[in-house]
């Protein structure tokens, strides 16, 4: 408030005290605007320079939050070649609701993608939540189900607390997609209302399942059984993509959806982080500009020496010789 008061009391000064001020003839008038026009004109830069400045600390704070909350994947985890982005639908927002992590434990890599009702900086205190209870529990539980029960109670002490804090009902829900990839690329899945991630293997682009998956965390409870889908292998070379809905909801000005296996096709064997450079690029051309709701993509390729594998397919995720693109509406 110094400087504002400064040129205020100038003003005033002026005003009171000048023997300029007190004539009315047009140099008089003249001179006086000049004085009042320089003081407005400090006021304003003052003001400017103020919330430049605030906004260049709510840009780092939210760049700290975002190191935090989505922190910074390894290239390689064990094995596999890992990139993950997000693209936020809140202008000037660096996070949004949607959540990922990659985390090597003695069970195997564990992978989760979610996505936060609603985006932007509402979503951040539930997306935070989630993930810092499945960090604590893949270490912790032995199978993936024990890991999906620790996610649910935190999300529901979550949402307890916001409503008793706010005074309002929490009804926030959280898509969850969790993997369990084994040393030999065996894929266990557990899929709680988000998309099936897709697999590239050669020229081929498929889901990695067609199974119907479990309702979202948060309105329903979860069923007593909690046994992972076995989705066959990940063999050297192949990649997954998971995403959230953001990207295949996405649509243009003539309300076209996004094509995701459309913009994945001819992406196999490249890195995944030109991967997810390729998708986003043909989906911000797609579109025009930014989408409508948050977008996350991950991408993990297995570049683990190739190993003999008893049975290397399964019978959960059989060959497709002629695939046809799949696209959730």
């Amino acid at each position: 408030m110094g400087l504002p008061t400064m040129w205020g009391a100038v003003a005033i000064t002026y005003k009171l005290t000048c023997p300029l001020a007190q004539e009315n003839g047009l140099g008089a008038r003249v001179a006086t605007s000049a004085v009042f026009f320089a003081v407005g004109t400090g006021l304003i830069l003052h003001v400017r320079r103020a919330l430049v400045r605030e906004l260049r600390q709510a840009r780092q704070i939210a760049g700290a939050a975002q190191s935090v909350l989505l922190r910074p994947l390894p290239p390689r985890i064990d094995g596999l070649t890992v990139a993950a982005a997000q693209l936020s639908a809140d202008r000037g927002a660096t996070i949004g609701g949607d959540l990922y992590e990659v985390v090597p434990t003695e069970h195997g890599v564990r992978v989760v993608m979610g996505d936060v009702r609603g985006h932007g900086l509402a979503a951040i205190s539930t997306a935070a939540a989630v993930l810092g209870s499945f960090r604590e529990a893949v270490h912790d539980e032995p199978d993936l189900g024990g890991v999906l029960r620790r996610l649910d109670r935190a999300l529901a002490r979550h949402l307890r607390d916001r409503a008793e804090r706010d005074g309002t009902a929490a009804e926030d829900f959280v898509t969850v997609l969790m993997l369990e990839i084994g040393r030999d690329g065996e894929l266990r899945a557990l899929n709680c209302g988000h998309p099936w991630p897709y697999l590239l293997s050669g020229s081929v682009v498929e889901p990695l399942s067609c199974a119907d998956p479990l309702p979202p965390l948060g309105p329903f409870p979860l069923p007593a059984d909690l046994s992972a889908l076995q989705c066959g292998h990940l063999l050297p070379g192949e990649t997954l993509v998971l995403h959230t809905d953001g990207a295949e909801d996405a649509r243009d000005a003539l309300g076209r959806f996004f094509s995701l296996p459309g913009a994945l096709r001819g992406a196999a064997g490249i890195a995944p982080q030109a991967v997810l450079g390729q998708v986003f690029t043909a989906l911000l051309h797609h579109t025009g500009s930014a989408p409508k709701d948050d977008v996350a993509l991950l991408a993990l390729r297995n570049d683990r020496q190739p190993q003999l594998t008893k049975g290397a397919r399964g019978t959960a995720r059989p060959a497709t010789k002629h695939p046809q693109p799949t696209t959730h509406l």
